[in-house]
């Protein structure tokens, strides 16, 4: 409302605003210019004057894949994905990706509209009514509520904070309805907004630890260093590689830490992960977990060798999780590198050339045992005659990024395709989970204006196959290639017990390219390596959103891969 005088001549109005515009204006104060939303009650409105505003929204079929969408933002990014979804329902949707954030320490903030306290707690039955705060806090890593116009600036400030600072995750901010048309004095509102300074402060490593965990990898004789998605995430890249470098150890990268340094790096234990895991006496881990992705440091995996470890890592809680570490670091990775760069001066007694020349030699045996598999064009396709094509494209064109998921999609991709450059690969994490792709694909070129080449399992590409149309509607570079083998693992299965078809069976002989056609985009049938080479470089080139059906043998693929023996039956049948 502009300021003026009154009919009866008396005070000026008072200038005015209303929740809808302190929060826009809070998010702009802190550099927000993306929202990844579904529309609904009681959001529909603000994301309106979002957009008016200069916000970029996104608007997709799904809030879970908005909310996949946000996550990876902010691992892209390293300030908070935004993700708006409507009370309950849309709320719960969005949940799931809020969870999948926290577990993959990405920043993200999830806002949901909610129905008014007075109802949802004396449960009268409001539309969508649910207490989404107590639910919310339960998967993440803060939630906050806001219930008045003139604390909205200090609650986004705390979830952009929360978001960062240390461990990144994902933090849950409620808005109830009233909020949004809340009115008070302009001038205040403006003086009620925060600008964060400084949210995710350097944390400087303690002196001890630096030299503690040199000393240990000083007295290696088979030293090994694991790269983890943190250590990408934190986008201090010419430390990472400059640390390796002088060190002289052979590195592992986890799947989103591929490209830190060059797969194709002499350095790179990616082809001989079996052996390095198993030999190595001291593992020293920046930015990785050891989780199940890495057999929680023990087991069969680990072989039978004493293990010494050193872990990077912000968060102390780390340490010790699974396995002793006898040289733990806390701090942030720039300061942890820059300190041990400092510290090893500037002479480095390279690794025992008996053990670099051993690893180097696995490497070698296993690429050139795997070269013929890669160079196959059958018809139908196998994985590796598939993927071996999709290698050569990002070989050639190493600034595309690589979205991926599904079981054996996902399991062999991550070994076959190599990657060139940083944060070049998205996959579904530490999870596990299927449906992050479109969401994550959209997200990748909005954020860095990059093509994107999404490699989707046929089951995974059905959690968020719809998106397909919110990549058309924004014209976005994005193609994904789906690899059709009629099923989930295998389109072979039988049900002997009744005329439904099994449950890891899908229609056979299925189009998804059709999709794709249907809203405008360029959908194209390919039943060869050969063919799907030239589709996808053709949809590269002209940056149209394309989607492929990649025909597989429908026996191709097994159970999950390396992770079948995770079901019970499968593990009791291999004893």
């Amino acid at each position: 409302m502009a300021e003026g005088t009154s009919k009866q001549g008396g005070a000026p109005e008072q200038e005015l605003t209303d929740g809808f515009h302190l929060i826009i204006d809070a998010l702009k104060l802190n550099d927000v210019k993306t929202i990844y939303a579904v529309p609904g009650i009681p959001i529909t409105d603000f994301l309106r004057m979002s957009q008016a505003s200069g916000i970029r929204v996104l608007s997709f079929r799904h809030e879970q894949n908005a909310g996949y969408a946000a996550a990876i933002a902010g691992f892209l990014t390293k300030k908070p994905g935004i993700c708006l979804t409507v009370s309950a329902p849309g709320f719960l949707n969005g949940l799931t990706a809020l969870a999948h954030a926290t577990t993959n320490c990405y920043p993200m903030i999830l806002i949901s509209g909610s129905s008014e306290r007075e109802i949802v707690d004396l449960q009268q039955g409001d539309y969508e009514e649910m207490d989404q705060l107590a639910v919310a806090k339960t998967m993440c890593k803060a939630a906050y509520r806001v219930l008045h116009a003139a604390d909205i600036g200090i609650g986004i400030a705390r979830a952009i904070r929360s978001a960062v600072s240390g461990r990144p995750g994902g933090v849950y901010l409620d808005l109830p309805a009233k909020l949004f048309g809340q009115v008070m004095n302009a001038e205040a509102g403006k003086k009620s907004l925060v600008k964060v300074i400084d949210p995710a402060p350097a944390q400087i490593p303690a002196p001890d630890a630096v030299k503690r965990a040199l000393d240990v990898l000083k007295g290696a004789k088979r030293p090994l260093i694991i790269l983890g998605k943190g250590a990408s995430y934190a986008q201090v890249d010419d430390l990472v590689r400059q640390f390796v470098e002088k060190s002289g150890v052979p590195f592992l990268p986890m799947s989103m830490a591929k490209g830190l340094l060059p797969d194709t790096h002499p350095q790179c234990a990616g082809a001989a992960r079996s052996t390095v895991l198993k030999d190595s006496d001291v593992v020293m881990m920046i930015g990785a977990r050891l989780n199940w992705l890495l057999s929680h440091g023990k087991g069969k995996t680990w072989g039978d060798a004493p293990k010494k470890f050193i872990q990077i890592d912000i968060e102390p809680k780390e340490m010790d999780s699974n396995v002793e570490i006898v040289a733990p670091v806390v701090g942030d990775i720039g300061s942890c590198l820059t300190a041990f760069l400092s510290a090893m001066g500037s002479k480095w007694d390279a690794p025992p050339a008996e053990w670099t020349n051993a690893v180097k030699t696995k490497r070698e045996e296993n690429v050139a045992k795997m070269a013929p598999r890669l160079m196959n064009n059958n018809v139908p396709m196998d994985y590796h005659g598939a993927l071996g094509a999709l290698r050569t494209i990002i070989k050639e064109r190493p600034e595309t990024i690589l979205v991926n998921e599904g079981a054996n999609t996902l399991d062999l991709a991550r070994g076959i395709i190599d990657i060139y450059k940083p944060r070049k690969r998205l996959d579904v994490g530490t999870w596990g989970i299927m449906g992050i792709g479109m969401g994550q694909a959209i997200a990748a070129t909005v954020e860095t204006g990059k093509p994107v080449l999404a490699v989707e399992g046929d089951s995974a590409f059905g959690f968020s196959g719809m998106e397909v149309e919110t990549i058309c509607r924004y014209k976005l570079p994005v193609c994904v290639v789906i690899f059709n083998n009629n099923g989930i693992y295998r389109g072979t299965d039988v049900n002997k017990a009744s005329d439904d078809p099994a449950t890891t069976v899908f229609v056979a002989g299925a189009r998804y390219d059709k999709m794709m056609e249907a809203f405008g985009g360029v959908g194209i049938n390919a039943t060869s390596p050969d063919e799907l080479k030239r589709a996808v470089n053709e949809a590269l080139d002209s940056g149209k959103p394309t989607l492929i059906n990649a025909v597989l043998d429908p026996a191709a693929g097994s159970e999950s891969g390396r992770i079948g023996n995770l079901n019970p039956q499968s593990a009791l049948k291999k004893k």
